[in-house]
């Protein structure tokens, strides 16, 4: 009786001489390309990744150098980057690590491309023949499977060692990378990486980057703070003299002041906001005033627009999502979806009857028991969505017209997701 194959991972690896490591992955990746069943299938982030390049069209034998951004371009993204604000703590935590352990620390924007670049002068030397400069762009698309594209696909932190790299010309290398995502939005901002020479790999590397990037993130959350504290100071006093409904909110729609209202930790904003007037499902129709650091919305107490008559999700991207609402004299209202709203209002698209929350816990996690996580998602949507999302069950109501832009292969589907139900429509099996 034939036997399944097992599933090589990172233990395994690094409890393995670096060649002898490098040889095993470098078979069971010629026999995966060659469309034969390896003696040990790659990890499953891998093999997906795998996937994802094949359907591509990128080349596994040869790499692809894009384009360098100009001087002028790499430091306009520099100075646009929040990750600029985190940048003396990366160096503190990373750089002499890697300099020590023959690594570079790198860090890329949200679509790929090297924007800071330190560490050991030898191995950057090695890095620049491998095209990994700054201003290159390191995206899965075009580079492959690696440590910087493949964590801003799947959202959380991979390493890649030697030949889980899907281009041959990297394998002598290692790399992990953690993605950097926005506290005050969700937003994907970017990737930390340390890279370096094969036989440097350690195992403790995932579980360092991991821990730096969450630092990072917490020094974001307390900027953001900081930021927010200052807008209160001058929001404050304003709202208080106000009559009605109103609201200070800063640029990420979180809450400096109310009147009126129940406190709200945060309003969604539409992408773009300008002084003039504006609807949002969870206030209606509001007169939008500038504030030093936000913005005051003054609700306007008129009949609000008819009930919007389309929501179109977009989930073709494979690193942003949002959904549209559309109708009325609201006209076109777009919110950009973290990882785990994309997937939820997926769900929901794909069951126009509705889902319970036993339901989409068991769709989201395998498990129905997990109700609370699924219900406090939910209630975060629907101050969003308003009364586009009705519950009991979880559902659009129907005279809303629900339409759901798909990537171009069932197997680029929210490819960061882990859930159930969303790696069946991908038609990925289960590992």
């Amino acid at each position: 009786m034939a036997t399944s194959a097992s599933t090589i991972d990172l233990a395994r690896i690094s409890s393995m001489d670096c060649t002898q490591a490098a040889r095993l992955l470098a078979s069971v990746r010629h026999a995966t390309l060659n469309g034969q069943r390896p003696r040990v299938l790659p990890r499953p982030v891998i093999q997906e990744s795998w996937g994802r390049m094949l359907l591509g069209g990128v080349d596994p034998d040869r790499d692809f150098r894009s384009q360098l951004l100009g001087v002028e371009e790499l430091e306009a993204r520099r100075r646009a980057s929040p990750l600029a604000e985190v940048m003396p703590l990366l160096r503190d935590a990373l750089v002499s690590v890697a300099d020590a352990a023959h690594h570079i620390m790198v860090v890329c924007d949200a679509e790929g491309r090297v924007l800071w670049r330190e560490g050991n002068a030898t191995v950057l030397r090695k890095a620049d023949s491998l095209g990994f400069e700054l201003g290159a762009d390191w995206s899965e698309g075009v580079v492959g499977t690696n440590g910087v594209g493949t964590p801003l696909v799947v959202r959380r932190p991979v390493h890649v060692f030697s030949a889980e790299h899907f281009v041959e010309t990297h394998h002598q290398w290692t790399c992990t990378g953690a993605p950097v995502t926005d506290p005050r939005d969700g937003r994907l901002l970017g990737v930390v990486d340390i890279s370096g020479p094969l036989t440097t790999m350690h195992p403790t590397m995932l579980a360092l980057v991991d821990s730096v990037a969450k630092l990072a993130e917490a020094r974001l959350r307390e900027n953001h703070a900081s930021a927010l504290d200052r807008l209160r100071s001058v929001a404050a006093p304003v709202v208080a003299r106000l009559e009605g409904r109103a609201v200070a909110v800063d640029s990420h729609g979180w809450t400096a002041a109310i009147t009126g209202m129940p406190p709200t930790n945060r309003f969604a904003l539409p992408g773009s906001l300008a002084a003039g007037h504006t609807w949002l499902p969870s206030l209606g129709p509001c007169a939008v005033e500038p504030l030093p650091g936000g913005w005051l919305l003054r609700v306007e107490e008129e009949p609000q627009p008819p009930a919007a008559r389309r929501l179109v999700l977009d989930v073709r991207a494979p690193r942003r999502w949002s959904v549209t609402v559309e109708g009325g004299s609201a006209g076109g209202w777009t919110h950009e979806l973290s990882p785990r709203h994309a997937e939820l209002l997926f769900l929901l698209c794909t069951h126009r009857k509705g889902r319970s929350a036993s339901e989409l816990a068991e769709d989201m996690f395998g498990d129905p028991a997990r109700t609370v996580t699924v219900r406090a998602e939910l209630s975060r949507v629907r101050r969003y969505l308003g009364n586009l999302l009705a519950h009991r069950p979880y559902r659009f109501p129907e005279d809303v017209d629900v339409d759901v832009l798909l990537p171009d292969h069932p197997a680029n589907l929210l490819p960061h997701s882990t859930a159930p139900a969303v790696r069946a429509a991908r038609r990925v099996p289960e590992p």
